[in-house]
Order: C-alpha cells, then structure tokens, then sequence
C-alpha cells in the first residue's frame, strides 16, 4: 500500500497539468523557508479540520521534510476518499532537483540574481543594509570581515550584499566568507555548496562536531549549540586574519528578541549592531542588515527562486519537526504571531518596538543594569525631582 502511494519528482512531473493539487503539510514556521511553486501550506495537525478546502476531483501530492509524515497523512486521506499521493523524499528531493537544474545554468543565474540586488531591491535590500553599515560605524579602514555563512537566506544575502558594499567601498576592507559545518547532513552541505556556487560566493568551509556534542542535551540544547557556534566562528575567523564577524540579523529579529526579553525574560534589552567580543580580545560582531525587513528578504529569494536551509540541525532536520502541535513552536515563532496581531490595529507598532530602546528615559525606571552592576531609582530619589504623571 506504501508503495502505491508514494511517488518520485520525475514522475510528478509526467502527470497533467491541473490535474493534482501540491499540499505542504510542515509546520508554517518551516514552510516560510522555502516551499515548492504552486503548493498550498497546511501543516499536518490542520489538515483534518481543513479537507473542505481539498479538491476530491484532483490527486493530492503531499510533502514534509523528509517524505516520513506526508506518507503517514497520505494514507490518512486515502481512507477519507482522496487520491493521496506522499512525494518520496519529500522537499529534500526536490531541492536536489533543482539543484541539478541550476548546475546548467549557474553563470546566467548568477548574473540575475546580482542584477536584483543592483536594481529591483536596492532600495529595500542594498541602500538599507549600506545604512546601517553607516548609521551604527561597522567598517573601518582595513578591516578584515568574515561574512558567516550558515545556509539560509539571511547570511547568503548578507555575503552578496557585502560583495555590492565592496565595488562602491569608500575604505578598504577584506572579506573572507566563512562557512562552518557543525554536523549537517550530506544533502544539507550540497545545498549550501551549490547556492553559493549559484550565488558566486566564494566560501570556505570548516568542519566540527557541535551538533554532535548538544545531540544528547535536553535542556536549551538550541541556546547552546549557538554559543558554541558562535564560538567556533571567532575561533577560526582569528585563524585566519580576521577582526570582525558579521551575522545575519535583520530588523524582525531585533523586534522579536525586544518582546521576548520582556514578555518571557523580564527584562528590557535589545540586540545590538555590533559588540566587542569578551572572550575574543580584538574581536568585533557585527549585524549590517539591522535595517533589512524580513519580508523583502523573502521576497528578494522567491523573486529569483532560490531555496535555502531552514536550520538542518538534528532537531529539524527530520520530519518530527513537520509537526505543528504547539510543542515545536519556538518562543520567537510565538512573538512574530503577537506582532501580527498587533499589527492589525497599529500598522506603526513595528516601528515602535524599534524605537522603544532608543527613547530609554531612566528616569521614569524603577532600576537597570550597567557593566553588571544593578542600580535602583531610589539611589537618587532625593536629589532629583521629576514631575507628577
């Protein structure tokens, strides 16, 4: 019965246009990494509520990550009188496929991809990330950046963008793209080896075991595999002649980390442009798409149709992390709902929550910290008088 409900890419392709419908069935958080042209997203825990929106008259082609749960849910709907169909492979499959159709075409490719940067989103995308760069003093003379790479859209833009800084540099600086590889499987290294081939990214790639050492953590196994990456990164990047590196970061996360230090940190913080590294002397991180939207990020990938790596850790790169039951919801997945939400009745809230922290008035708050040392309003309540709310 499994085999006669799973189906290869190359056959999919030979069925008649209009005749099936393609159905995403990973969590949204996944999909809005990257999904397959034409399909609709409705994460699997959704889909029994949702079968009035499935067309009975059309097979339906259901994808995960990895073609584990989509087989489950296509025998599901089989006994519910559809004509369900699990792709094998699932959305890795049909990276791999295009991955070999853009091998054909990679110099073109990469010439309209530059192209889109250059014209299409300069204003949103280039101007946007050049500011930043000057608004929060980045890049000095002789600098030497590693532009870390880790896969996903985010740092790949970041590592063109950087490229477009470079022909219009006002000072002269170095770049050294810096990949690492923290345990990714064989197909996830491929799609990052192929995308900056695509991309004319020159990367250089180094191997640990991080993903390895935080495989057997329970507890925050996600906090620390990115303090040891983090680690790992300035570890090589001084290897090799480098005083800064840059992350990925864009405005979203900014906005996001803001209400997450709040609402489930009780605190009130941000993160910053840049810092000095304390336990790399001479090190600086540096975040020049502080300013970038997500959403024109998004919109400069689909645009060019690019596909790129959601995390491909040993927690998501599998398909128990297609479910979308609310136990695999990160906090930060939580905070970009709220914002939505927020959103609908505020269309500045955004903006605001950018903002919040760089209109601090101490004092109107009742303590803070500075340099690790906690200071309380009534230290000097005596000597300053405010006015009445």
């Amino acid at each position: 019965m499994a085999d006669e409900m799973e189906v290869k890419l190359d056959e999919v392709k030979g069925w008649e246009p209009g005749s099936y419908e393609i159905i995403d069935i990973r969590e949204k958080s996944a999909a809005a990494y990257g999904v397959i042209p034409g399909s609709v997203n409705i994460p699997q825990a959704d889909l029994e509520q949702s079968l009035e929106q499935l067309d009975r008259g059309k097979k339906q082609l259901l994808y995960c990550m990895k073609g584990i749960l989509s087989l489950e849910t296509a025998e599901f709907l089989r006994e519910k009188g559809f004509q369900a169909f699990s792709l094998r492979g699932g959305y890795h499959a049909y990276l791999m496929d295009k991955m070999k159709e853009d091998e054909q075409n990679v110099e073109a490719r990469a010439e309209e991809i530059e192209k889109s940067i250059a014209k299409k989103f300069h204003k949103v995308l280039f101007s946007k990330f050049a500011k930043a760069i000057k608004t929060y003093d980045m890049i000095q003379p002789n600098d030497h950046i590693a532009v870390c790479i880790s896969g996903g859209k985010d740092s790949m833009l970041m590592a063109k963008l950087f490229q477009e800084l470079k022909k219009h540099r006002k000072v002269p600086f170095e770049l050294t793209f810096l990949v690492m590889d923290p345990g990714y499987s064989e197909a996830n290294r491929k799609v990052i080896e192929n995308n900056a081939r695509l991309m004319g990214i020159p990367i250089q790639i180094f191997d640990s075991d991080i993903f390895d050492a935080v495989d057997e953590i329970e507890k925050n196994p996600c906090y620390l595999c990115a303090r040891m990456r983090r680690g790992h990164l300035y570890s090589k990047a001084r290897e090799l002649g480098c005083n800064k590196i840059a992350l990925g970061h864009h405005y979203d996360d900014v906005i996001e980390t803001i209400l997450m230090g709040m609402l489930y940190g009780a605190q009130v913080q941000t993160m910053m442009p840049k810092l000095h590294s304390t336990n790399f002397e001479g090190m600086e991180l540096i975040r020049p798409m502080y300013l970038i939207r997500e959403d024109d990020i998004k919109h400069w990938r689909d645009y060019n149709d690019l596909h790129f790596l959601q995390c491909a850790c040993h927690f998501t790169d599998t398909c128990s992390s297609c479910r979308d039951d609310g136990t695999s919801q990160s906090k930060r997945l939580e905070i970009k709902k709220l914002i939505a939400e927020m959103k609908k009745v505020n269309p500045y809230v955004e903006a605001n929550i950018f903002k919040s922290v760089e209109n601090v008035n101490l004092s109107t708050v009742i303590a803070y910290k500075k340099d690790g040392v906690r200071h309380h309003f009534l230290e000097c309540y005596d000597n300053v008088k405010l006015e009445e709310e």
